[in-house]
């Protein structure tokens, strides 16, 4: 599965880019939400998730890269967000990652978890069981266009194995660096959804960059 990142998207128009990825079999956007305090860059917010709501019958994927993400996770919500994941470097102690993975569920949204490049797999071990998605940065958060950290290739199959172990349900998803040379490498590791922006939104085939992607 694919979820194609806004952040590199034609902004003015939105919608025919959105569009042309449900044209080649799309059914993921990924929203990057950046509030230039927890990483130094500042993106879109609730107005631009409200405004495209599911339009084009696409599972919102939103990923929160801001500080005190339990206070705004209602409103993504109602925004349209369909999966909400938080940084767990946001929070400072478990137990306010359990409070927010608990608001999130609560809400009737599917869950995830982030984890940026230089945070270990053990640290949301315990976490793994009551989530539904976890987020391997591939990059260091906030800028699109960086290239593909491969030490998260050794965290992927960690969260496989894991998940396989256990008998858990979570989706492993990869953002940062996705192309059709580190695609391969992040599937094999046991990847489920990708994340790629530059690489789709800039294609001059994007038929062929999808399809390099998925097969």
């Amino acid at each position: 599965m694919v979820a194609p990142s806004i952040l590199s998207a034609d902004l003015l128009n939105l919608g025919d880019e959105i569009q042309r990825m449900m044209d080649v079999g799309v059914k993921y956007i990924h929203f990057d939400v950046m509030d230039g305090h927890f990483v130094p860059n500042i993106s879109f917010g609730i107005p631009v998730l409200k405004s495209l709501g599911h339009k084009f019958n696409q599972i919102n994927d939103v990923h929160l890269m801001i500080s005190e993400p339990d206070r705004y996770v209602e409103e993504f919500i109602k925004a349209g967000g369909d999966i909400i994941t938080f940084h767990f470097e946001a929070l400072k102690d478990d137990k306010e990652v359990a409070k927010t993975i608990g608001h999130i569920c609560g809400l009737g949204a599917k869950c995830g978890i982030s984890i940026k490049p230089n945070t270990p797999v053990e640290a949301i071990k315990k976490f793994l069981p009551f989530i539904d998605l976890v987020l391997v940065m591939s990059v260091e958060p906030g800028f699109g266009g960086q290239s593909f950290m491969e030490n998260s290739l050794s965290k992927i199959k960690e969260l496989d194995l894991i998940r396989k172990e256990m008998n858990y349900g979570y989706i492993i998803e990869v953002d940062g660096g996705i192309n059709d040379k580190t695609a391969p490498l992040v599937k094999e590791a046991g990847v489920d959804l990708l994340v790629s922006g530059s690489y789709l939104f800039k294609a001059s085939n994007l038929k062929e960059a999808y399809e390099d992607l998925i097969k």
